[in-house]
């Protein structure tokens, strides 16, 4: 009896932070969220000193608050599952951690403690709370796009390293020295520059030779920036291209947590996990 009733209230909790298809859940996510983001907040205002020297004691306190919390919120996530190592290193699991750590490192280093801007991270959730499926179906393309569009990007990117190479060794060449020139990677640098149309202008040729080059290497800025972009624009046209949806493989917006592998994506109404048959919660 004690066993089940340990397991119940551990597999409440698992329904409550896992899953957002129930009403706690959901609002549980939602309030998360809100600490995020308001923990994001509380770093940038201590990032300006003048807000920091005024309300620091109260910036500080707020934050170490919002810390126990997400400490208390990652033990549970652990303490809900039948598999904790599974969580630890999934990828929610390193991120909570992260996200959780810095505040308690900057007792012992300074400095550490802005990275717990790194919960920004754990705003990714709001795609399963809120089941925005057609954004994460738009997502998946672009990525498929990338993928397929890899090896033709990479071979166009070694070609303007080559280009940007000899372009620097002339520029070295004609300009020299005196024109700030002083080597041949510095010049590679200005060409790189130059050809992102970036411009910082702490190099700029003096010589009408020079200039001329520089010219051509603008121009010819604007042709590379569009090319790998043509790539993978048509890429992803490729990949819109209306196709029979695969039986096997719908989209759905089931958001259920298996409580003993943690896997997703469940098709809807599935009363077990897809991967290792354990039973789910539903209401």
């Amino acid at each position: 009896m004690d066993n089940k009733t340990n397991r119940d209230w551990k597999d409440k909790l698992h329904e409550i932070i896992y899953e957002a298809d129930t009403p706690a859940g959901k609002l549980f996510d939602l309030i998360l969220l809100v600490a995020i983001l308001a923990s994001i907040v509380l770093v940038m205002l201590e990032s300006v000193k003048s807000i920091d020297a005024r309300f620091h004691t109260f910036l500080d306190i707020s934050e170490w608050i919002i810390t126990i919390l997400f400490t208390i919120e990652y033990i549970a996530r652990i303490v809900s599952v039948k598999r904790p190592i599974k969580y630890i290193t999934s990828f929610y699991g390193i991120i909570d951690l992260l996200s959780t750590i810095p505040k308690y490192l900057s007792i012992i280093f300074a400095g550490t403690h802005a990275l717990v801007a790194l919960r920004a991270l754990r705003l990714l959730r709001v795609f399963r709370i809120l089941k925005l499926v057609r954004f994460l179906g738009a997502s998946n393309n672009l990525v498929l796009a990338l993928k397929a569009s890899r090896a033709k990007i990479s071979v166009f990117l070694f070609a303007v390293v080559i280009i940007a190479v000899i372009i620097g060794t002339i520029m070295y060449l004609v300009e020299g020295e005196e024109n700030g020139f002083t080597n041949i990677p510095k010049s590679v640098y200005w060409c790189i520059v130059t050809l992102t149309t970036v411009g910082f202008g702490d190099i700029t040729p003096q010589t009408p030779i020079g200039q001329f080059i520089a010219s051509l290497v603008m121009i010819l800025g604007y042709g590379i920036i569009a090319v790998p972009t043509g790539i993978v624009s048509a890429e992803y046209t490729a990949q819109n291209k209306p196709k029979e949806a695969p039986k096997d493989n719908p989209v759905h917006v089931n958001t259920q947590c298996c409580v003993n592998c943690l896997n997703e994506k469940h098709q809807d109404g599935a009363q077990f996990c897809y991967k290792c048959g354990c039973e789910l919660h539903h209401d």
